[in-house]
């Protein structure tokens, strides 16, 4: 799916994404899966590999932090039509309670537009339904909002 140049150059990088409700490859590095995006909700999930792991041995804070934030831009891209550019402009999370292994979920809602600012917030389980993060963004759909070099074949 990825193209890249002779080099293997850092970029820019073109690709093809499945459908404007997809994962990135960012989002497939970390091995997240979309379980569901309509309405203005989602939910993800990502397991917890050990190349995933801070040096103490739990999940590293960027890991729940990237998970959740794809959490709401899905709940975002289901309200949308494909190919609006939006992005993150803030987020604010605060960590609950460490995960130590199995699958973690992400469960996001959009709770606010005006304008072209849009606000989301997920919660982030451990595989035993606890919460281990609550997540708080807000995006800004830009002016200029159609993706350029991107495709979407589905849509």
């Amino acid at each position: 799916m990825e193209e890249r140049n002779e080099e293997g150059a850092t970029g820019p990088h073109l690709f093809a994404m499945e459908g404007w409700i997809s994962t990135a490859p960012f989002e497939r590095l970390l091995h997240m899966e979309i379980v569901d995006a309509a309405d203005g909700r989602a939910v993800l999930t990502m397991p917890f590999l050990v190349d995933l792991a801070q040096g103490a041995g739990i999940m590293h804070g960027g890991a729940l932090l990237s998970l959740a934030d794809t959490a709401v831009v899905m709940a975002i891209k289901s309200l949308l039509p494909p190919g609006t550019h939006f992005g993150t402009i803030s987020a604010d999370a605060r960590f609950l309670y460490p995960v130590r292994q199995g699958t973690v979920i992400a469960k996001a809602q959009v709770t606010g537009q005006q304008d072209r600012t849009l606000t989301g917030e997920a919660t982030v389980f451990n595989e035993e339904g606890r919460p281990v993060m609550e997540f708080l963004a807000t995006f800004r759909i830009a002016r200029d909002s159609a993706i350029r070099q991107i495709t979407f074949p589905d849509e």
